[in-house]
């Protein structure tokens, strides 16, 4: 069976996000000043054979703590869906 996975990863809270920080500078200087506290991440979608639900789950998981995400610096979540 074919998933489909759409992973979205981002800055801890707790940690600086200079990328949001810039951003969100930049929204008065496009006339958009009630915008505040952008916070900038990554959005992974990737395809995923699977004999279920659950182990599509666990590769994706496993992906993440292992490759995608720096679980000391950012956090994941991610949803699936058959293809």
């Amino acid at each position: 069976m074919k998933f489909i996975a759409e992973i979205n990863i981002m800055p801890q809270k707790a940690l600086l996000d200079p990328q949001g920080k810039a951003v969100s500078s930049s929204m008065k200087n496009i006339g958009l000043p009630e915008i505040h506290n952008v916070r900038v991440g990554k959005h992974i979608s990737m395809e995923v054979d699977a004999e279920n639900e659950t182990i599509a789950g666990e590769k994706v998981d496993s992906a993440c703590k292992k490759l995608l995400a720096n679980l000391i610096m950012e956090t994941y979540e991610f949803n699936l869906r058959k293809a």
